[in-house]
């Protein structure tokens, strides 16, 4: 969940003072505050590691990569086949 509010898990020990301020949410609370405030629902629907969202990611990186050679490809074989038909014309 912090994560996906964009929290950086390396800061959480400046955010974990409750002890020493009172008037501060244990960091857990904190968390499902912030996660509420900008989803408006208190958990998420799947809950994804963190390997698993690299994953997802890099094979959508994938998957554009190809559609973007295909769509050169095909440009290009657009272009060879108009030179041609216009060469003989």
């Amino acid at each position: 969940m912090p994560r996906e509010i964009g929290m950086n898990p390396k800061k959480f020990g400046k955010l974990a003072n409750h002890k020493q301020k009172k008037w501060n949410l244990p960091l857990p609370n904190y968390i499902k505050k912030l996660y509420f405030k900008h989803f408006g629902k208190s958990r998420p629907e799947t809950v994804k590691s963190i390997e698993q969202v690299v994953k997802d990611i890099n094979r959508k990186k994938e998957e554009i990569k190809l559609r973007k050679k295909q769509q050169k490809e095909d440009q290009g074989n657009d272009l060879q086949n108009m030179n041609i038909t216009t060469a003989y014309t």
